[in-house]
């Protein structure tokens, strides 16, 4: 694991408070959506399929700023959409590192060399810039030729700048094991580090052929963690994590670990699952029935070994059987031998299918909050009429 030893100890000492003030389930990282908008159309991408009115929409910086301050978690995801489309990120980024909160501004990097300029180096801000792959495989799957080679000389001249750099991939069963090798010593050779996460089944992406099941999941990290024996792949993840992967660990999801606060407000149950919203974070934490979702209690959840809810479930891992952790950092991610038992999913509940109508919903609400705010304008127009003829009246007297 290469996380940064400073932001290691700041978010150690944090899940340590946690523990200690005896919070069972507390946020990690504020996944932060202030918009939707995209300028790509990723095949596996099932967070830009909305309507123009909602796509039009943006969360101000002032909101953004009290969703991280209501939460508390110490690190900021800033994905999309493409945060670099929002005309106030430059402010919004500049809020959160004034709160030291550690930002990761993830981003297709298509804007990035022409932003830099709204951004200052700081050891509390990196750049995610996504990368699935190596060139002819990344430009596929964001369905563009040409962005791979747009994402790397951005990257190239944000270090050169002194940003930190890292890179985030979402791997789908499409991807040979050796190529996702090659694509790590690439990454290697650029000087970032690097995420990986299976890619999540959404149920509007428009590629619904290439997600990977769990079992497809193990055994695919596995082959990538064979063939990096003895290299010194840069990952920005936790040790169990990437035991996990492999299959080495039993973990269950905590979606608590990584809320998710967008233009419609906190979303339930997770940043990958949206089947409602609230108002508040607190509202967010003691409605939502967390024991309903997670492998072998949702049907929607059962394949899903994504990031976002299994990190949480190891830094608490590691922070409770630190021995552990520590022999998975000394032995390295085991790729052979018995896997850990898989979680039942014979009990799960089934899936609802309830994008369409919380679309409408927003849609409604929308709709509403235009006509309040045409109404008021125009009841102001109308008094500034009326008031007219008198002030003229007042002023010939």
């Amino acid at each position: 694991m290469a996380i940064p030893f400073f932001k290691e100890i700041k978010i150690g000492s944090y899940l340590v408070k946690q523990k200690l003030l005896g919070r069972k389930r507390y946020p990690l990282v504020l996944m932060l959506e202030p918009l939707f908008r995209c300028n790509l159309a990723c095949v596996g991408c099932g967070k830009i399929d909305y309507p123009d009115a909602i796509l039009n929409r943006r969360m101000t910086a002032q909101e953004c700023w009290d969703a991280a301050d209501e939460c508390g978690a110490p690190m900021v995801a800033i994905p999309g959409g493409e945060p670099l489309i929002h005309k106030e990120i430059g402010e919004i980024v500049r809020g959160l590192v004034a709160r030291k909160k550690f930002v990761s501004l993830c981003t297709n990097a298509l804007l990035l060399e022409k932003k830099l300029d709204l951004f200052e180096p700081s050891p509390y801000l990196f750049f995610s810039v996504h990368l699935d792959g190596l060139k002819d495989h990344h430009d596929k799957a964001v369905s563009q030729k040409g962005v791979f080679d747009r994402a790397v000389s951005a990257i190239k001249a944000a270090k050169a700048r002194g940003f930190t750099v890292n890179v985030n991939a979402t791997i789908f069963d499409n991807h040979p094991a050796e190529e996702i090798a090659k694509f790590l010593d690439f990454t290697t050779e650029l000087g970032v580090g690097v995420s990986m996460s299976p890619g999540y089944a959404y149920e509007r992406a428009p590629d619904q052929e290439h997600f990977l099941n769990r079992k497809n999941t193990k055994e695919l990290f596995r082959k990538v963690f064979a063939y990096g024996k003895g290299k010194k792949w840069n990952f920005m993840h936790s040790g169990l994590f990437l035991d996990f992967l492999a299959g080495n660990q039993n973990f269950e999801c905590e979606p608590w670990g990584m809320p998710a606060r967008n233009i419609f407000g906190w979303q339930k149950p997770c940043y990958l699952l949206g089947e409602g919203y609230t108002k508040t974070f607190k509202e967010l934490m003691e409605t939502t029935d967390w024991d309903s979702y997670g492998t072998g209690k949702y049907e929607k959840c059962a394949d899903c070994m994504a990031h976002c809810g299994y990190e949480p479930t190891a830094a608490n891992a590691a922070l409770s059987n630190p021995l552990k952790a520590a022999w998975v950092a000394i032995r390295g991610i085991k790729t052979e031998g018995p896997m850990a038992p898989e979680i039942d999913l014979s009990k799960q509940r089934p899936a609802q299918y309830v994008f369409s109508s919380e679309v409408q919903k927003r849609l409604s609400e929308i709709r509403a909050d235009e006509a309040k705010a045409a109404a008021d304008k125009a009841a102001k127009l109308e008094a500034a009429k009326q008031a007219a003829p008198a002030t003229s009246a007042s002023t010939a007297a």
